[in-house]
């Protein structure tokens, strides 16, 4: 039987962290519930209760129990505030290339937050994790995870129309990638 994967806690910088999700991270999952878009994209519970809170907390725990992911809250270093969140989730055929997502809490956007944690969990999956392929799909309209992605050095490659299911509507995915062997591109 394999080891469940192990969810580090990794510094970002002098203010912020990665670490696994916890219980007292329930107020961030209130906030992201009340955002018109991060449940449309995400097992983030609307509306939210309480007991849905706990059980998303719970399905984060369960993807690294089950190997099929890094589920990491970006906190404050001064009292651990969670902020967002951004997830590393390795190919179940391919075990070179890995996809990630990641959002923000609204009173956390326009900081960097999601660009410098993004940063982070790169360079831990293409140096310590030996991933060689890390992707991630945008939608078009989605300005600052467009931005996001080339500060934290990815590559536009490409529209794939009608990509995703979001709200139950087929949507248009902009394709963004990272090799191991590209240089450290990132942009602050």
């Amino acid at each position: 039987m394999q080891t469940a994967f192990h969810v580090p806690r990794l510094p970002v910088d002098d203010d912020l962290l990665l670490r696994p999700w916890h219980i007292g991270d329930l107020p961030l999952v209130r906030e992201a519930a009340e955002d018109a878009y991060i449940p449309l994209v995400t097992t983030v519970p609307s509306p939210y209760t309480h007991d849905e809170g706990v059980a998303f907390l719970a399905r984060q725990e369960e993807r690294a129990l089950r190997r099929t992911g890094y589920p990491f809250v970006v906190a404050e270093v001064a009292g651990d505030r969670g902020l967002g969140t951004v997830g590393l989730w390795p190919n179940a055929t391919d075990t070179g290339r890995a996809a990630l997502g990641y959002w923000v809490a609204g009173s956390a956007r326009g900081r960097g937050v999601a660009a410098a944690a993004l940063r982070t969990v790169c360079s831990w999956a293409l140096d310590d994790l030996g991933f060689e392929r890390l992707e991630l799909y945008v939608e078009p309209w989605n300005t600052a995870s467009r931005k996001t992605a080339v500060q934290a050095g990815f590559s536009y490659e490409g529209l794939h129309r009608a990509w995703q299911s979001v709200g139950g509507e087929r949507r248009d995915m902009m394709s963004y990638s990272r090799l191991a062997t590209d240089l450290a591109k990132t942009v602050d």
